[in-house]
């Protein structure tokens, strides 16, 4: 009796999931309608997590405070196995991946920044000019008229 209930698996509340997890049950829910985790329902109906949830919700914190939308999170989740948490080679697999984004966007984010000064002569009146919007004249290649509709 005691060696089967050792091999029992540890299933959590939602709410016990939501405190050690330092998020709130809505995002609980919300992770798992997107298919982010996922739980099974006791005889009444109330949500069971195994314990491994816990590092998949830490995973989609991080990847979430690098800028990662669910979607891209929910992508890289695809390709992890269900049935445990992540392991150090999956996280360093995925890790590797948002590092190379993340220095992208760095990079992209630095050049922003280093052009935003030529914008205090211009103030946006000069649409041919604008070294953000409309970078070596790019728009007047195309022909005259509206090319930014949105």
């Amino acid at each position: 009796m005691l060696e089967e209930k050792a091999r029992a698996p540890v299933l959590l509340s939602v709410g016990e999931v939501a405190r050690r997890a330092g998020v709130a049950v809505s995002a609980l829910h919300y992770y798992e309608r997107e298919g982010l985790i996922h739980s099974i329902r006791s005889s009444g109906n109330q949500r069971r997590f195994p314990r491994g949830v816990l590092r998949r919700v830490a995973v989609i914190k991080v990847a979430q405070s690098l800028g990662l939308s669910l979607a891209e999170i929910s992508a890289a989740f695809a390709t992890l196995p269900d049935d445990r948490p992540p392991s150090v080679r999956d996280w360093r697999r995925l890790s590797e991946a948002w590092r190379a984004d993340l220095d992208r966007r760095i990079t992209q984010l630095l050049g922003l920044r280093d052009r935003l000064d030529g914008c205090i002569g211009c103030g946006c009146l000069s649409m041919e000019d604008c070294p953000l919007r409309n970078g070596g004249d790019q728009l007047g290649k195309s022909g005259s008229g509206a090319r930014l509709l949105t």
